[in-house]
């Protein structure tokens, strides 16, 4: 059995990102993101966010604008803010759990590609290829419950953000933060670890 070009991205495997399985999803994606950018009624809006993300949870709020590829590999549990002006690119899966603050101008990146040239790019490409012109593979993206994400941070690729911890703004998340860290900096690094002994009912 041939193995679809979805199952190669959630697998984190190279995969070809103009198909037109994956082409479609992003097309929704898009036409229901701007619905979602330009719509003020509340009501209307959380049910954009069932039609098109994998997962909400209750008391959920997303502020505009806000992008996201794929939607539908984006799942987020209960009592999440996402502030104004971030970006999902959920072509592997983004897991938010409950209690999450993501501010401002925060983006999360699923989709990656090969560091050296030979293997990004594809030899004896041409214009007519219904493939892209590079190799694309995509790792998922977790953020525990009860963290911070600051302004403006990045997380990239495959990254784990653990139970209880913060993240400082502007910070470039390369590597998994453990559970009850501060962590900041480009690239991001854990400066302190907070107490285990608060209980959040």
């Amino acid at each position: 059995m041939v193995k679809s070009e979805l199952a190669k991205c959630l697998d984190g495997e190279v995969f070809n990102c103009r198909d037109n399985e994956l082409t479609s999803i992003k097309i929704k994606s898009r036409n229901l993101t701007k619905q979602y950018n330009q719509t003020v009624d509340q009501y209307i809006k959380m049910k954009i966010l069932k039609d098109f993300l994998g997962s909400i949870g209750e008391n959920v709020r997303i502020d505009t604008p806000f992008y996201c590829d794929y939607g539908r590999h984006t799942f987020i549990g209960n009592n999440v803010t996402v502030n104004i002006n971030c970006t999902f690119v959920d072509c592997n899966k983004i897991t938010i759990g409950n209690n999450v603050l993501i501010a401002s101008n925060v983006q999360i990146y699923t989709a990656t590609h090969p560091v050296s040239y030979e293997e990004r790019l594809i030899e004896g490409w041409s214009i007519n290829d219904k493939n892209a012109f590079f190799n694309t593979y995509a790792l998922p993206v977790t953020i525990e419950d009860n963290v911070w994400i600051g302004g403006g941070a990045i997380l990239l690729p495959g990254v784990v953000i653990g139970r209880n911890s913060v993240i400082g703004a502007g910070s470039v998340v390369t590597k998994s933060i453990p559970p009850y860290s501060v962590a900041v900096g480009n690239p991001c690094r854990v400066i302190r670890k907070l107490k285990e002994d608060f209980k959040h009912e």
